[in-house]
């Protein structure tokens, strides 16, 4: 399955991918790490696809100002499934330590 690089949320495209700065929002926001999502909490993965998205904005120079309820009432839940399933993917690609 191909990564997901970037979605589009009312005709406009943004970057969307995990990074270090996505990790710390997500913690910072939730309290909670990351590795503690599980897979059946709905509000804990797409606040998680959000920090992304303002993460990777961020580190692009794309202007993102949605805050985390717009972009749950925009979010169509296929974009979601597509990026759990680029991050699996991307989980089973990592060389294990």
């Amino acid at each position: 399955m191909a990564v997901l690089r970037e979605l589009t949320i009312k005709g406009h495209k943004y970057p969307c991918r995990v990074t270090m700065g996505a990790m710390v929002r997500f913690k910072r926001v939730s309290g909670k790490d990351v590795s503690a999502i599980g897979s059946e909490d709905v509000s804990d993965l797409v606040l998680f696809m959000w920090c992304c998205v303002s993460s990777a904005c961020s580190a692009d120079g794309v202007p993102f100002d949605m805050d985390f309820e717009l972009f749950a009432d925009l979010l169509e839940p296929d974009v979601l499934g597509a990026f759990l399933g680029a991050i699996e993917g991307e989980e089973k690609k990592s060389p294990q330590a």
